[in-house]
């Protein structure tokens, strides 16, 4: 359950979190017409610092505009500098800052396009996604009877709200059959992603994972991978993965905001490798964690420090 922090971000002011509210009959709440991120804010040796909240404002835009919510009011510096006084306000050290783009309160119908937009940004403390001993250990999954939207339906390069529905059928089912998560395959049968989750695949000392085209969320910690694995001389190949690949892999591993770098040490009861974090995913986590903890240089500025005096453009 979440623990309420003091105030939350709703259109250029600050309100109380209990007041957060919309009404019952809100766009969003019978279509699902949101937009949404979920950041981390981490502790760091020079205080706490919001990853990657550039990439996340670009990526809440890009949301917005796929799904025609073009003017959001606010420019990416005014969301990006909202979301570091949320922290402040909040007086967080490390926490989970989630910004939402909607359709509120107004017409009734499908078309949304008159209701005005509201916007939210709120923080709460949040540990590890899949578990604290997930990191090492890994977590067990299954292969999910549920698949990713088709591209012509719902797009999955949005972070909607809506898109989510699919997302928690892949969920519930796993927890229902014993499993942490699921793994969903594209509509051509290709492995695509978790139900919150980008994955990856290691052979051979290489990493696949699936394109953008196989139904696949752009996902942030997704991109840090790429980036970290061409830092480390690691391959990488962006590609289709037929399911059987996942049962004969060295290692698989989730990514995610929420997730980090999780390993996977079984899938539909089958062991992968030697049935816990690999050395790859190990190096990977070594060194995104050590860009938070300081032991790795910043060299790409992922890092906002939230008490920073120069304003994010």
């Amino acid at each position: 359950m979440l623990t309420p922090t003091e105030k939350i971000w709703h259109n250029g002011r600050f309100i109380r979190w209990e007041d957060a509210t919309v009404h019952v009959l809100s766009h969003v709440v019978s279509y699902g017409s949101s937009v949404f991120e979920g950041i981390r804010c981490y502790s760091t040796p020079h205080g706490p610092a919001i990853l990657r909240l550039r990439e996340h404002v670009r990526r809440l835009i890009d949301s917005a505009k796929i799904y025609r919510i073009e003017n959001i009011g606010f420019s990416a510096g005014q969301l990006a500098e909202a979301m570091l006084e949320v922290v402040r306000v909040n007086k967080m050290d490390a926490c989970y800052v989630k910004p939402i783009v909607m359709r509120g309160y107004g017409d009734v119908g499908v078309n949304g396009l008159k209701n005005p937009i509201e916007v939210y940004i709120a923080c709460w403390e949040w540990g590890k996604y899949l578990g604290e001993e997930a990191l090492a250990e890994g977590v067990d999954v299954c292969v999910s009877s549920w698949n990713r939207m088709a591209p012509n339906t719902l797009p999955a390069m949005a972070k909607a709200g809506a898109n989510y529905m699919n997302s928690q059928l892949i969920k519930m089912e796993a927890v229902a059959n014993g499993y942490v998560e699921g793994i969903a395959l594209d509509t051509g049968g290709y492995v695509s992603e978790g139900s919150g989750e980008n994955i990856f695949v290691v052979r051979d000392g290489r990493i696949h994972t699936p394109p953008l085209g196989a139904s696949v969320l752009p996902g942030i910690t997704r991109d840090s991978i790429l980036t970290l694995a061409a830092e480390l001389a690691i391959p990488v190949v962006e590609a289709l993965i037929p399911r059987e690949m996942l049962y004969i892999a060295d290692e698989v591993f989730f990514s995610g905001t929420a997730a980090e770098i999780t390993p996977i040490r079984s899938i539909d009861r089958i062991t992968i490798g030697k049935g816990r974090r690999g050395p790859i995913a190990e190096k990977l986590q070594k060194e995104f964690f050590g860009v938070i903890n300081g032991s790795r240089p910043d060299r790409n500025g992922w890092l906002t420090p939230v008490h920073a005096a120069v304003p994010v453009k």
